[in-house]
């Protein structure tokens, strides 16, 4: 079993920002000073997203029924007063959770069942499973923190599609090199809003404040996340496709108007900012959009192929995980 994650006033003119990297809508942040004349979002996506997630392990413990199909072989069910809800002996799964039989069941990313059986939706289905526990509490616990404030300021429509979409091109990254383990969790559409919170803070560069010391804070977050990955039993492949998906929404969907654009009606007509957006932020678009499209028929087309990435990288499985006198890797 790979759990992906073991775990993360209008009327006087504009105020400057100052970049924290995920664009919070709170002014008591160090690095984040509210322009007053955006609007701001009632987040409500990010907490269906959650309850999702919540609902959809509850069905899979349901379906999972320890005390019914558990073999002993690996030790008794835990948390046995839960019933139908008790956890699979913890030599089998120490994060709390169900069986792989029961992943692959509901749905858990396969790759001989993807290309081989036809079902291409467990690229989506997975995102929507975790393996324990532990590993949902890890990642709703940073979809609130992230996930929640990037609503608040962007809007439920292009967060929703970030994270879905992230979560999409985690599945596929995976899938072209994970063949022998299976993957669930949300970890990669969860990357996606790491990436598109760095994206975001460097397309909008001009409008920020603080940005040096936001742009590293943000950096620093992320590679740890990443180094978390080269860890066995973590896909990383799905941190890593999520991230880079995520990255390159980033530059498409969560564009500013440049400093001033809001309030140009206040200004005197020779004041006034002339275009809505800098020419550098149309350039990042149109590559950024180029590249998530080809990326994907690219990676698609491979997948479906039955391609091995490993054979097109020979070093691009230390990615995932990197052996040490510790622990091994399936390679």
């Amino acid at each position: 079993m790979s759990a992906r994650d073991l775990e993360r006033d209008g009327s006087s003119g504009p105020k400057p920002r100052a970049a924290n990297g995920g664009g919070s809508s709170h002014s008591s942040g160090p690095y984040y000073a509210v322009d007053s004349s955006e609007k701001h979002w009632t987040s409500w996506l990010v907490p269906m997203f959650i309850v999702a997630n919540v609902a959809m392990f509850i069905i899979t413990m349901l379906v999972n029924n320890c005390p019914k199909n558990n073999s002993l072989l690996q030790g008794s069910c835990v948390a046995k007063f839960l019933g139908r809800l008790s956890f699979q002996p913890l030599k089998e799964n120490p994060l709390f959770g169900p069986s792989s039989n029961t992943l692959r069941k509901m749905g858990a990313l396969e790759w001989y069942k993807i290309v081989h059986g036809h079902q291409g939706w467990r690229l989506i289905t997975c995102i929507w499973l975790h393996a324990g526990v532990i590993h949902l509490l890890a990642n709703m616990l940073s979809l609130i923190f992230i996930g929640i404030r990037l609503e608040q300021q962007f809007g439920f429509v292009r967060v929703g599609l970030i994270y879905l979409i992230s979560g999409f091109g985690g599945s596929v990254l995976s899938s072209l090199f994970n063949r022998t383990n299976i993957s669930v969790g949300a970890s990669g559409a969860l990357f996606g809003l790491l990436g598109a919170m760095l994206s975001e803070l460097i397309t909008n560069w001009t409008i920020y404040t603080n940005k040096a010391a936001a742009l590293i804070t943000l950096i620093v977050i992320i590679a740890i996340n990443l180094a978390v990955g080269i860890l066995p039993h973590v896909d990383n492949f799905a941190h890593i496709g999520g991230f880079l998906t995520g990255f390159l929404l980033g530059f498409v969907l969560l564009i500013r108007p440049q400093f001033g654009w809001v309030e140009r009606q206040y200004r005197p007509a020779d004041a006034r900012v002339k275009s809505k957006h800098k020419h550098y932020q149309y350039i990042l678009w149109l590559i950024a959009l180029i590249l998530v499209l080809v990326g994907f028929i690219v990676g698609l087309v491979m997948l479906f192929r039955g391609v091995n990435a490993n054979d097109k990288c020979s070093w691009c499985h230390y990615l995932s995980c990197v052996p040490t006198s510790k622990w091994k890797c399936d390679n």
